[in-house]
């Protein structure tokens, strides 16, 4: 692990007149979260949507949420950080790409700004087979290189798994924290309790608990993912054939079935 004394974080001499030696590599890391801090500025919230379990739904709550926050009249925007395997812009049913130009400008559907590497990569039907340096760097592009503008909330849909990825955003984003999205399964708490943890770990706050595919109240494998991270359940979203029909078909689900909307609705207000 990489290490800063917390009564010198800006490398500053001590007492004695030297500098604490500080790896080049973590020296990076801290110019290079100054740059974002700068960079999105404008950018008033900041929430990821996480599990370490994938099949959980991180992308139905991603593009559902951003979406109620839109409906709710903020100014919004959902990137899509699964690099090597995107699906946002197939739950939107986006064709357009980004023209490869800096700044990058992400594509408007429906009122939210949406970037996902499938807007930047032909074939992105193939498999992207890329090691982290690339996604670090594709993630980069995105935060430091893409024109988000004003925005009160930036939704990020984050990749499973507990490395690059979200390692990449801990590290160098200031967040207002994450929502961490299990289902009723016990699997599927396990790892959500591992994703907040890392969380956690990296000083980041965890929002809240959602329950996906839901029988309509929160699974007492929820509640001990709760109970363990030391965050409430913001909601549950009932499992429901319609939801999943919406998303294979390119729908926004919460604008098809006022249920739905009323489940993500309720979330939202949480989080404001």
């Amino acid at each position: 692990m990489i290490f800063i004394p917390e009564n010198n974080p800006d490398n500053s001499e001590t007492e004695n007149g030297k500098k604490p030696y500080i790896h080049p590599s973590f020296a990076r890391v801290i110019q290079q979260r100054e740059r974002l801090k700068s960079k999105l500025a404008n950018i008033r919230h900041k929430i990821g949507v996480y599990s370490a379990k994938g099949g959980v739904g991180k992308t139905t709550i991603a593009v559902n949420l951003a979406y109620t926050f839109k409906n709710m009249g903020f100014k919004v925007g959902l990137l899509d950080a699964d690099i090597d395997c995107p699906n946002i812009t197939l739950f939107l049913g986006i064709d357009d790409k980004i023209v490869p130009t800096y700044p990058l400008e992400p594509v408007l559907k429906d009122g939210v700004k949406v970037a996902s590497t499938a807007m930047v990569v032909d074939e992105v039907k193939k498999p992207i087979i890329w090691r982290g340096a690339l996604i670090t760097k594709m993630l980069s592009d995105f935060f430091e290189n893409t024109n988000w503008g004003d925005l009160d909330y930036l939704i990020i849909d984050l990749p499973p798994g507990t490395s690059d990825a979200p390692l990449t955003i801990m590290q160098l984003l200031e967040m207002d924290g994450f929502v961490i999205v299990t289902t009723p399964q016990k699997i599927a708490a396990i790892n959500s309790i591992r994703s907040g943890l890392m969380a956690k770990r990296l000083s980041m706050a965890v929002l809240g608990i959602v329950e996906n595919m839901s029988n309509g109240a929160a699974s007492e494998n929820s509640k001990t993912v709760s109970k363990e991270l030391n965050a409430e359940i913001l909601g549950t979203v009932k499992y429901d054939p319609a939801l999943q029909a919406f998303s294979d078909a390119g729908k926004i689900p919460i604008y098809e079935d006022k249920g739905i909307a009323d489940e993500f609705h309720a979330i939202a207000e949480k989080l404001k």
